[in-house]
């Protein structure tokens, strides 16, 4: 099974690596708001100025574009699968319908890890990470974070009626949450209806969890965020299990 799930997760990165418009929007596009965010912001990244609030939302505007690209690529190419045919001969396989799905989340994985990378190599000298960020910590939240929202994509692949309306769909679903996830307004001074509405969204606990390992708080006090991430995944996986369509 690791075999399999190896060979075609390697298969499934050459093949996105192929379509120029894909790489471009997972990789090239998070890179170019981190680098116009947090040049714009100059000075205030410090995070001992007064408006060190950037210091924060500037890397973590990234990460989440960098889980909503990756979301948003995989709604397309499940959705471009299936109405080529490709998930039905798939499905046909010796391969488990675990490792085949498995395999496009690994690669979203993957990608996800390079492009944070790849961003943090491009702000090095536009807008350097402070010393004493807790790279690693953040790196592990942004991909439990990613994980719970390809739960997410996984619904909507599965519900999408073509490819033309997948990425579309997607979008319009992911990035309206994003103005209302904590970025560039706290949740807490909200008014009430849309206090509690934001704290339904899964992208409020994505943000809440980064902006916190990123300023260096402990994992024990966001054990409130993990939760919810953990059950979005778990709803979000048994409902694309019983709605997913092969063809």
């Amino acid at each position: 099974m690791l075999r399999g799930l190896g060979e075609l997760t390697w298969l499934e990165f050459k093949i996105f690596l192929r379509e120029p418009l894909g790489a471009i929007g997972t990789i090239v596009v998070p890179v170019l708001v981190f680098i116009v965010f947090g040049r714009s912001a100059g000075p205030r990244l410090d995070p001992e100025a007064s408006e060190g609030l950037l210091y924060v939302a500037v890397p973590v505007l990234a990460a989440v574009l960098i889980s909503i690209s990756a979301v948003l690529s995989l709604v397309t190419i499940i959705a471009v699968y299936r109405e080529g045919g490709i998930l039905k001969r798939l499905r046909a396989t010796p391969l488990r319908p675990q490792t085949i799905l498995s395999a496009h989340v690994a690669v979203k994985l993957l990608l996800t890890a390079l492009t944070l990378v790849a961003v943090m190599l491009a702000g090095r000298r536009m807008a350097p990470i402070p010393d004493g960020v807790p790279l690693v910590g953040f790196v592990l939240a942004l991909l439990i974070s990613t994980v719970s929202i390809l739960a997410i994509g996984f619904v909507i692949a599965s519900i999408v009626p073509t490819a033309r309306f997948a990425q579309p769909i997607g979008a319009a679903i992911l990035y309206p949450m994003v103005a209302m996830s904590g970025i560039f307004v706290p949740v807490d001074t909200l008014p009430p209806a849309l206090n509690h509405f934001a704290r339904c969204l899964p992208l409020t606990y994505t943000v809440s969890l980064l902006q916190g390992i990123w300023a260096g708080d402990p994992w024990s006090a966001h054990l409130g965020d993990l939760a919810a991430l953990g059950l979005v995944f778990a709803l979000c996986t048994a409902l694309s299990a019983r709605v997913f369509r092969w063809e």
